[in-house]
């Protein structure tokens, strides 16, 4: 992915998003202009077998800001390529149920919040044990 362009003066190149709605902006000139429009956070679609498409579809990834304290805790490439091609893990995620707590948490603006809900939830604990087992070997 290269560099975006600001989508409200559509001039310079973008370095920030809009928390709300994720439009990319390039400065704080260009935010407040943004704010002065109603934005809305868009809505995750959910259809059978979405996720699996997702993962695949270009373009249909909302980027989001990534923190991380230790860079140790990443996982690279191989890593994340064996946890989605798990036949375990592929037919986890087939639940619809299992689908939908984690678009919550992937659209949530407290996602920690939402994870210690759907930890609550017997399917999400299973797959995530599925995965941190993967992720331990």
């Amino acid at each position: 992915m290269g560099p975006k362009n600001c989508k409200v003066c559509d001039d310079a190149q973008s370095k920030y998003k809009c928390p709300n709605c994720f439009i990319p902006y390039c400065s704080l000139v260009c935010f407040k202009k943004h704010k002065e429009i109603f934005c809305v956070k868009p809505e995750p679609e959910l259809e059978p077998s979405s996720v699996e498409k997702l993962a695949s579809a270009p373009g249909s990834h909302v980027e989001k800001p990534i923190y991380i304290d230790e860079q140790s805790e990443v996982l690279n490439q191989s890593r994340l390529e064996s946890i989605a091609s798990s036949n375990e893990i592929r037919e986890a995620i087939r639940n619809k149920e299992l689908q939908n707590l984690i678009c919550s948490i992937d659209s949530s603006m407290d996602a920690e919040a939402e994870l210690d809900k759907a930890m609550d939830k017997e399917e999400f604990r299973i797959f995530s044990e599925k995965i941190l087992s993967m992720i331990s070997q």
